[in-house]
């Protein structure tokens, strides 16, 4: 059962409604009734409705109408093509199929383009159908300009929307958050309750699939992907703290507080306190920006501090050990953090100390990222380049046979394909019953209307602005069929004011939603008809495949070069094949986000037996996360002996982390079984059986990461079957 809009949905379609009826009405009825301007008046009356109803414009008021503002010349060339390929039916087809194409495929780049895109491509459909005049260019191009500048106006001064809490105020929050966390973990202890709930919902509300649309992150340019970035670290921040809480919560009562016998870790604490609050102030804007040189020279005093002390006489205790490497990751994300919002809200090109992979936004030109977020969806594999070939195929057929069968008011067919369409067709299929039911219902009271005003445009002019008014109000909260049923009535009655109709324009318009209707749900049985489904399984079974050779290959960089190499496996990589495979694998993370952001949006796609797709996604984050920092964290270390046996081990646990993460890319209904890690030295993970105790080994503070890690990447797999359902 859909969930009926709150008491607040309410209130914001009501004022949305007042907007659009106040800039149609102000631009239509002075065109119609004092300059007896029919183009103009058609086109100041759909312009407010194009932006402003089909358009789910993101944001508050002035953010709406700076969208406006910036759509407006793309409208207008929008408008003359379209009046240019009116010529033959052949030429506006044409048209059609590459205007759907590219408004389309503008989703990927931001929430704003994805959200003009249906209004805009509205003013093509308008401009090429018959009869063809291009001598009323100057007069549509004058209506749309009205139509435009008073829906601007009306986002600003009438009614304007709220702003929503914006993303720099969300992630200074959950940096705020982390360093309360922080700053109690200093001291040990056993965490307050629920704090580690209270972390892992902060990071779930970091989502961008959670955001509203005017406050995500996703454009394509240098400080929203730094700004997506620094969310990220964040997230994964939060997670790690309440993975901390959560170990904290479990351990003994009598066991002693590790904090107090950890000086090593304190100042690090310390530091990652103090830099979460430095950041939160900065996205604030009360402090000037920095750059993460501090916080890295506190992670290289506490290497330095970690690897004296497993050469002294008493080298720490296995559990220390392993909060050490916790709280090296810990500081690892609030590094990659400080790092990317430098270049965020500081503006700075490039960070130095970070491996080059992880901020690789920072240098390239603004056109250089724009172009690769383009060509990187420039694949059959994207939902965004999915959805816009099923578009443009829907638009370009609509077109074809409004054309080819000269159908009265035929852009009503492609409107109907414009806004019946979705993802699935199981989804087109539902909006589809019920527009028709709609439409026909809308079409009785249209003709029942003419037949009883007949030519009194009085009649039509007093009711126009109530029917809006109720239409835009009513339509969005109660759904396809009263939205369909009540525009049906605007429209008959804005028509019946700018030529004589009669009854039959309501027959007319049930015959083109029906034809509509039908190319609509034609095209998305024929075009990826399972929606983001498939997709989502496909893309992530392909990011498991591309991500498993990071493993052995960042292992096998982590440990010291004298360390004897054993037998050469499947995913053995040379240095320029693993930063191929980095590249790729960040590629392959972003379609898969986007389809799994897709498959968010349809909810008759969910199954309960399905993976945990964050689980994956989860599980590339982490791998490269990895393959950035240990073998950098353990540079240091590279002129020790490692023992054999400690060598082997971890290249064994790396390869067959590797191969379960390749047969979790075949997503088996019985999930997949990993072997538990029996670490050669006394850091096992206490989740594992027992290993035999041995003396320390020096490199064991690198390998206490190596497998921490690992251990994180099992969890993660084994997520994929055993947590909740994506």
């Amino acid at each position: 059962m859909p969930r009926w809009p709150s008491s607040p949905d309410h209130v914001q379609a009501a004022r949305r409604a007042v907007r659009i009826t106040v800039a149609a009405g102000v631009g239509f009825y002075p065109a119609v009734y004092a300059l007896d301007e029919p183009a103009v008046a058609l086109y100041a009356l759909f312009t407010p409705i194009a932006l402003g109803i089909l358009s789910p414009l993101p944001g508050s008021g002035r953010d709406r109408a700076r969208v406006v503002l910036r759509a407006l010349p793309v409208a207008m060339a929008l408008t003359a093509l379209g009046t240019a390929l009116a010529v033959a039916t052949a030429p506006a087809v044409a048209g059609m199929v590459l205007v759907g194409f590219v408004m389309t495929f503008g989703a990927a780049c931001g929430p704003a383009p994805a959200g003009a895109a249906p209004g805009l491509q509205l003013f093509y459909i308008l401009a090429c159908f018959p009869p063809y005049a291009p001598d009323t260019l100057p007069e549509r191009l004058a209506g749309l300009l009205v139509g435009g500048t008073l829906l601007t106006l009306c986002e600003l001064l009438v009614l304007p929307a709220p702003a929503e809490v914006p993303y720099p105020e969300r992630l200074a929050s959950a940096l705020e958050l982390a360093a309360r966390a922080t700053r109690a973990s200093v001291h040990g202890g056993v965490a307050e309750p629920g704090r580690a709930r209270e972390l892992r919902d902060a990071g779930q509300a970091l989502r961008l699939s959670r955001l509203p649309p005017a406050v995500r992150p996703t454009g394509a340019g240098r400080t929203d992907r730094a700004l997506a970035h620094t969310g990220g670290a964040t997230r994964r921040l939060l997670d790690q703290l309440a993975r901390a809480a959560e170990h904290s919560a479990d351990a003994p009562r009598d066991a002693p507080t590790q904090a107090v016998a950890d000086p090593v870790s304190a100042p690090l604490l310390a530091a990652i306190t103090a830099e979460c609050l430095a950041m939160a102030e900065n996205l604030r804007g009360r402090r000037p920006v920095a750059g993460p040189e501090a916080l890295e020279e506190m992670v290289e005093q506490f290497l330095t501090a970690r690897a004296s002390a497993t050469l002294a006489r008493d080298p720490p205790s296995s559990p220390t050990l392993r909060r050490q490497s916790a709280v090296l990751a810990e500081a690892a994300s609030a590094v990659t953090a400080r790092a990317a919002l430098s270049i965020a809200i500081g503006g700075r090109r490039s960070v130095r100390g970070l491996p080059s992979e992880q901020l690789w936004y920072a240098e390239p030109s603004a056109i250089h990222l724009w172009l690769r977020r383009l060509t990187g969806n420039l694949t059959l594999r994207s939902v965004v380049f999915q959805n816009a070939v099923r578009t443009a195929l829907g638009l370009g057929v609509a077109r074809l046979v409004a054309g080819s069968l000269d159908l009265s008011h035929g852009f009503w067919v492609l409107l109907a394909v414009l806004t019946l369409g979705r993802t699935t067709a199981g989804a087109t299929l539902s909006a589809v019953r019920l527009a028709v039911i709609g439409t026909f219902a809308g079409a009785l009271t249209a003709g029942a209307l003419i037949l009883w005003a007949g030519e009194a445009t009085d009649v039509y002019a007093a009711l126009l602005a109530p029917v809006m008014l109720l239409a835009f109000t009513v339509g969005p909260i109660a759904g396809i069929a009263w939205a369909q049923g009540l525009f049906t009535l605007v429209v008959s009655t804005a028509f019946a004011q700018l030529a004589p109709v009669t009854w039959q324009i309501g027959e007319v318009r049930v015959v083109d939603v029906l034809t509509g209707s039908c190319i609509g749900l034609l095209c998305g049985v024929l075009a990826w008809p399972a929606g983001a489904a498939g997709e989502v399984r496909r893309g992530m079974s392909a990011l498991l495949e591309e991500a498993a050779p990071l493993i052995p290959a960042t292992v096998a960089a982590t440990l010291p070069a004298t360390a004897p190499h054993q037998a050469s496996s499947a995913h053995t990589q040379s240095p320029e094949d693993g930063e191929r495979t980095r590249w790729e694998t960040r590629h392959r993370l972003r379609l898969a986000e986007a389809a799994y952001a897709q498959y968010r949006s349809e909810p008759a796609t969910h199954h309960d037996d399905a993976p945990d797709w964050p689980a994956a996604l989860n599980f590339a984050i982490h791998t490269l996360v990895g393959a950035n920092w240990l073998p950098r964290i353990a540079a240091r270390d590279l002129d020790r002996e490692v023992p054999d046996a400690v060598a082997r081990w971890a290249r064994e646990a790396a390869e067959s982390t590797a191969t379960a993460a390749t047969r979790a890319a075949a997503f088996p209904p019985s999930g997949i079984r990993m072997p538990p890690l029996h670490a050669p030295y006394t850091t096992a993970s206490a989740s594992d059986a027992p290993s035999p105790d041995v003396p320390v080994p020096p490199l064991l503070p690198a390998l206490t990461d190596v497998e921490n890690w690992l251990v994180t990447l099992r969890a993660d797999l084994r997520a994929m079957n055993e947590g909740p359902p994506g």
